[in-house]
């Protein structure tokens, strides 16, 4: 497979060069081939003026108009525009990945066995964000962050035709976890996968994460610190297309009956609701 034999590493510090790069009448351009090529909607951008924008990572990671998205009355509503990769059922500790293909959820959160037990027989949500979505994250419900954790790995694409292809991709992949505990929900994690040409990923306690790329795990606690988000509140961003992995404990959340795998998805809608007794 090409994904394989391709300097990912390299490919993707250029890319995050360019996108941050200030190049006047380069970077407009740029941005214009790129709304061209996706069609993208800059409609619904707080500010539609390609040419107002200096970098590519400002226009990439521009605000949506209020209103644009707005939240469905349900438990848990969905955190990002773009396609549904897989959601289901956790089987014991394996996360469906696409056909042959798993992972677990110790793999999935850096190691962390005591982590990843909270979610044993849980549930999980692999969502793709392509090239022409809003790549801001946001919160699917109410939640207090206890832990961040950055965990180093590869830059495959995380396309579909990637995710049929490559064993554990999303457990392979460069990857920030974010671990959160709901008052209603207890506790669920929302995990940044990171991907080729993926400059950045960031997080609004925190700002950038990456770069630069620790050769290592690392963690941040929060325990002393009231980081409260509510249910819609921005989370975090992508700097380039990626995918989300959410994960909730057992007994937590019955998904959306329209919600199927490759579907395409908006922020707001009705991710679920906790199952009524």
């Amino acid at each position: 497979m090409p994904q394989y034999l391709l300097p990912k590493q390299a490919l993707t510090t250029f890319a995050g060069r360019v996108a941050g790069a200030k190049g006047g009448a380069m970077t407009t351009g740029l941005i214009r081939w790129f709304v061209d090529k996706y069609g993208v909607n800059m409609d619904e951008a707080v500010n539609p003026d390609i040419e107002s924008y200096t970098s590519f990572n400002e226009f990439f990671t521009r605000p949506l108009r209020e209103g644009v998205r707005p939240l469905a009355d349900a438990d848990f509503i969905c955190p990002v525009d773009g396609a549904i990769s897989q959601f289901g059922e956790v089987d014991d500790h394996q996360i469906f990945q696409a056909k042959g293909h798993k992972f677990t959820t110790t793999q999935l959160v850096g190691g962390d066995a005591s982590l990843a037990a909270h979610f044993q027989h849980g549930s999980f949500a692999n969502l793709y964000l392509s090239p022409k979505d809003y790549h801001r994250l946001h919160m699917p419900c109410d939640g207090r962050l206890t832990r961040m954790i950055y965990v180093p790995g590869a830059l495959f694409s995380v396309n579909p035709t990637t995710a049929r292809g490559i064993p554990g991709l999303f457990a392979r992949n460069e990857r920030v976890v974010c671990v959160f505990e709901s008052p209603e929900h207890g506790p669920f994690v929302m995990t940044l996968v990171g991907a080729t040409i993926v400059g950045s990923m960031a997080t609004v306690w925190h700002g950038v994460v990456n770069p630069p790329r620790a050769p290592k795990v690392c963690e941040w606690r929060y325990d002393d610190e009231n980081i409260v988000l509510k249910k819609g509140e921005e989370m975090g961003r992508f700097l380039l297309g990626s995918t989300i992995v959410m994960l909730f404990k057992p007994g937590t959340i019955k998904f959306n009956p329209d919600w199927a795998p490759e579907r395409g998805i908006r922020l707001g809608e009705m991710m679920g609701n906790r199952p009524r007794q």
